[in-house]
């Protein structure tokens, strides 16, 4: 049987998945590139992005200025050298990005807009109001049309990386709308699939965010680098998760207690709201925890007041803030504050990757969220992600072009065999005739366990009893019966395989975690409250056994600035 074949393959159709399509298909005109998406681009998660993407474009900023803000947001464990690259080469993505057609906020003057963001030293934060994503998104795929060498299979989920004597060879896939189970073969494949956040019950994140290109690169011996640093964001809306972006902040709003104080006084005086978030939602969780917040019918939280910005400000910068909180809050900003509480939002975690995109698996790349490069270190500060989707996927995508020049065919009688164990495996969940457990209950055991085991705050007996509860999930998950049994459009079928993903993914990140016997960044340890350079200015890396996780460390790559006690 003729399988497709490309030269290279991407998966995942976000911001970081289209910027390396055009990249490979500028790079090399005569290569075939394909797109690979579980769902249409235009649903990918970069949509959601709210508040703005960094770069170095006024006379007032540097280069060292930005780079030296990521670091210290990181709390000192990028790898500089990639943070250096990375400052210099977002402003030229941005601007790219304005002679595609973004529509990016200006001001009086015609100029490209800035605004403030948290840990940020100087505004360098561009934006479309505060639909910022959602532009950059269309106008990356609207540029991606031009190209014909780029072919895009929308709705194909993908299963499993196939891989022979350390080489990629392409991946499994299951065509979502037909039933159709079919190997795709490539002589590179780039992972482009953004971060895990479902992996927790209250989180930002939308319902594609499973961890799938974590988990695929991990399964075939990749290293998830990291993967204990989770991102929580100040400002979520009780209940939802929704996100309130950070441009609320930067615009000027306050984060007030019940006591009516801005609290952050005691936290981040020099800063107050435009804190790094990891301090910021310290704070928030300390004010709950000692008595100083609301109480509402989904707990504690504290209120993000914008009323003094005004009306004009707000339907002028923050217009879809006031369409959320009027849609699902019934709530005026301009009249009444917002509940806030911190929310699951980023991986500052992912696949090992140097600043090509490059894994330890030949032929196979990975940008955006869900790679680790690292520039974000222990915490990612606001606004660099859109940018960083940018940098990394165009330098993964030129890369991935030049290797597979080099690469041979991949051959379809290598993988055939591969493939066919592969299918079988995935089609035994719509075989499965009797079972006690749910697919549902079993996703909510996962993702709450994990929101109290891996929170803001954790102790080693916590993280303990996280992973006992994942090697239960392993148990009950043979038990599980689905009760679609088609092959069309069975949501429920593809759940079942995104389980498998969210699992792997959130036992890395609790042994990962538990390993890191130290407070950094956005892990804080209450069994460990001191930050240690001795023993862990180092990366983790989690790497598959059939045991458990092997987590092992590698040196993180100071270039200029050696650590020092983060204060703000």
């Amino acid at each position: 049987m003729e399988y497709p074949v490309h030269d290279i393959l991407i998966i995942g159709g976000g911001a970081a998945g289209l910027r390396a399509a055009i990249a490979a298909a500028e790079a090399r005109p005569d290569i075939s590139v394909a797109l690979v998406s579980k769902v249409y681009p235009m649903r990918s998660h970069t949509v959601s992005a709210e508040g703005g993407t960094a770069g170095v474009l006024r006379s007032d900023d540097t280069f060292d200025s930005h780079a030296y803000d990521t670091v210290k947001g990181s709390d000192f464990l990028t790898d500089q050298d990639a943070v250096e690259l990375f400052v210099r080469a977002a402003p030229e993505e941005i601007l790219q990005l304005e002679h595609w057609g973004c529509p990016w906020s200006r001001d009086p003057d015609g100029g490209i807009a800035v605004r403030a963001f948290g840990g940020m030293s100087v505004k360098r934060t561009v934006y479309a109001a505060d639909k910022t994503g959602f532009h950059l998104l269309h106008t990356l795929f609207q540029t991606s049309l031009r190209y014909s060498n780029i072919r895009r299979y929308d709705e194909w989920f993908v299963t499993a990386l196939l891989v022979d004597d350390g080489r990629i060879l392409g991946v499994t896939a299951l065509d979502v709308r037909s039933g159709q189970f079919l190997p795709l073969l490539a002589r590179a494949v780039i992972l482009a699939t953004g971060g895990c956040g479902r992996v927790f019950a209250f989180t930002t994140n939308g319902m594609i965010k499973t961890g799938d290109g974590m988990a695929l690169a991990y399964r075939i011996g990749a290293a998830l680098k990291d993967m204990e640093f989770i991102q929580y964001h100040p400002t979520g809306l009780p209940g939802t998760g929704i996100l309130i972006t950070e441009a609320s902040r930067g615009e000027g709003g306050y984060l007030l207690n019940a006591q009516e104080e801005r609290f952050l006084q005691r936290y981040v005086p020099s800063r107050m709201e435009l804190g790094p978030r990891d301090l910021l939602s310290r704070a928030i969780i300390t004010e709950m925890e000692e008595g100083r917040a609301f109480q509402g019918p989904y707990g504690a939280y504290v209120q993000l007041d914008l009323r003094h910005l005004g009306e004009r400000l707000i339907n002028e910068r923050l217009p879809f803030v006031r369409e959320l909180t009027q849609e699902y809050l019934g709530i005026d900003p301009v009249r009444e504050p917002i509940p806030v509480r911190p929310v699951v939002h980023y991986s500052m975690g992912g696949v090992d990757t140097d600043t090509e995109g490059k894994t330890s698996i030949t032929g196979l790349y990975a940008a955006g969220e869900v790679a680790c490069v690292s520039i974000n270190g222990a915490n990612r500060l606001g606004s660099n992600s859109l940018s960083e989707c940018l940098v990394f996927g165009a330098r993964a995508g030129r890369a991935a072009a030049h290797g597979a020049a080099d690469a041979p065919a991949p051959r379809a009688e290598v993988i055939a065999g591969r493939a066919a164990d592969e299918e079988r495996r995935v089609a035994a969940w719509l075989t499965r005739a009797e079972g006690t457990e749910r697919l549902a209950a079993l996703r909510d055991d996962l993702r709450h366990g994990m929101e109290r085991g891996v929170g803001v705050f954790r102790t080693g007996e916590g993280l303990r009893e996280v992973l006992g509860k994942i090697h239960d999930l392993r148990g009950r998950l043979a038990r599980v019966t689905l009760d679609d049994r088609s092959r069309i459009f069975n949501t429920e079928w593809t759940a079942a395989l995104e389980l498998e993903f969210m699992i792997d993914v959130a036992e890395a990140i609790a042994i990962a975690a538990l390993a890191r016997e130290e407070s950094r960044g956005s892990h804080t340890r209450r069994d460990f409250p001191q930050r240690d350079d001795v023993r862990f200015l180092k990366h983790s890396l989690a790497f598959w056994s059939r045991e458990g996780p092997r987590v092992g460390y590698r040196d993180v790559a100071i270039t200029r600035w050696p650590p020092e006690e983060r204060k703000y």
